[in-house]
């Protein structure tokens, strides 16, 4: 064959690889029948890590004087272990909620399935507790609310041997009506209550009235996290650990500035990690400070300013966001003047040079940022991109889907998005990424960490 006949077959075959991705149409929002549980019965049963070894069981009763009792054991039917915990229920305009539950058991064995019931009676439903080393692997979907598309998210996620959910913002999209948060509950029970959900709130959590209602409410009453076992004052940010990570989870909707408890929690926070015993740092919140979709541009800009020199001096590996409703990556840009190549092989290994952002810029120190705010929300996908592509985002597609991040040790991470086709999951973006723990970059930034933590 003809060099130039070879060149042109070359071409076509890439221009049809390279084609844009034709999504499928918007879902509608789920119907859910009339709930026919029993009202002693436990429903919306999700479970979250709680410190150390121990899990909070967090569920709802119209029977007001069940009581916030966990019963669990490590064989079916079989319950040597009981605590006891808290209730709280709440009001919002017409709507008044029924009995929440959270309760905290432990301590736990790891990488342990446990059998338990709520409220002394009901179902039985099962958990796994996550492995105490590497690896460790967790499911990510932001913006998820109650469409068809996040149905099928949900079935993907489910299919995948996860151990923590981590969604950073954008939960029930109840705005308002609040029978959708319980709406909202069933359809996650059956994942939840199975693993951790780990969740940090976004704008439709907020629910706020002025001079009526404070914001937050029916969020912070429903989905308690780890704020106290963190240090923190607030259910909007806190941490935890898991494995060999430590997991920052910020709040966008609250004050952030350098003189906010929000900021100097954080700087409390990352003075304590020690990255002998966690090397993997990673950051949730749910604006995105680095994105090229129109939508919501610069929405994190004042975010960003204030905190991200704290996280950069703290050596954040990777940061998590949502909001806009598509799937954005910044890490790894070519090495050649020909900016059309592929980045990454079939097996996500990195072609080109590893770059990660800082100051809007390319930053070998800096982190690595994921926007995946697509889980399948009611107002459809953000489809309009900005041009030129800046030179720190390497993938970018609206598409519905979901994220996977396997730790698999100290220094080596693998990334995959999972776009919804249709009802299938496609894995159609995946790259290993490496922690800066032995990059030199720690040692670095050392004294741009303490001037920080020791500041005002």
């Amino acid at each position: 064959m003809e060099p130039k006949l070879v060149l042109f077959v070359f071409l076509l075959i890439s221009a049809a690889a390279t084609c844009e991705y034709i999504r499928p149409p918007p879902r509608k929002t789920l119907h859910f029948p009339w709930n026919s549980k029993l009202s002693s019965h436990p429903q919306q049963v999700h479970i979250s890590l709680a410190g150390d070894k121990h899990m909070r069981v967090s569920w709802v009763s119209n029977d007001k004087s069940t009581l916030p009792m966990v019963e669990y054991g490590t064989s079916p039917g079989r319950y040597s272990n009981k605590s006891q915990g808290e209730s709280t229920s709440y009001s919002y305009l017409f709507y008044s909620s029924g009995k929440i539950h959270h309760t905290v058991i432990g301590p736990l064995e790891d990488n342990t399935v446990y059998y338990y019931r709520c409220g002394g009676g009901g179902p039985e439903y099962k958990l796994k507790t996550p492995p105490a080393q590497f690896p460790v692997m967790f499911a990510v979907a932001g913006d998820l609310g109650q469409t068809g598309w996040t149905k099928s998210t949900l079935d993907h996620i489910d299919l995948c041997k996860y151990d923590v959910h981590l969604l950073p913002g954008d939960l029930s999209y109840a705005d308002y009506i609040q029978h959708r948060w319980d709406t909202f509950g069933e359809l996650v029970e059956p994942l939840a209550s199975a693993r951790p959900w780990m969740v940090t709130q976004g704008n439709h959590e907020k629910e706020s009235i002025m001079f009526f209602k404070d914001g937050f409410q029916s969020y912070n009453s429903r989905w308690k996290m780890p704020y106290e076992e963190s240090g923190s004052s607030s259910n909007l940010y806190y941490s935890f650990e898991v494995a060999g990570a430590h997991i920052i989870m910020l709040g966008s909707y609250t004050d952030y500035d350098e003189h906010s408890d929000q900021y100097n929690w954080l700087k409390a926070d990352v003075a304590n990690v020690d990255r002998k015993k966690t090397p993997w740092l990673i950051v949730l919140f749910h604006v995105p400070w680095y994105n090229s979709n129109e939508a919501h541009q610069d929405e994190g800009d004042r975010m960003l300013a204030a905190m991200e020199p704290l996280l950069h001096a703290a050596s954040v590996d990777i940061v998590l966001a949502g909001h806009v409703h598509a799937y954005e990556r910044t890490f790894c840009r070519s090495n050649s003047l020909d900016e059309s190549l592929t980045l990454n092989d079939e097996q996500g290994n990195c072609l080109g040079v590893y770059e990660r952002v800082n100051k809007g810029k390319l930053d070998p120190c800096g982190a690595v940022h994921i926007t995946i705010g697509d889980g399948g929300n009611r107002e459809g996908l953000a489809s309009k991109y900005k041009n030129p592509q800046p030179a720190w985002s390497v993938f970018r597609e609206a598409s519905f889907g979901h994220g996977e991040l396997k730790l698999a040790n100290s220094t080596h991470a693998y990334w995959s998005w999972h776009r919804n086709d249709d009802d299938e999951s496609v894995r159609s973006d995946q790259v290993w990424i490496t922690s800066l723990e032995n990059s030199g970059c720690i040692a670095e930034k050392k004294h741009e960490l303490m001037k920080i933590l020791s500041g005002p």
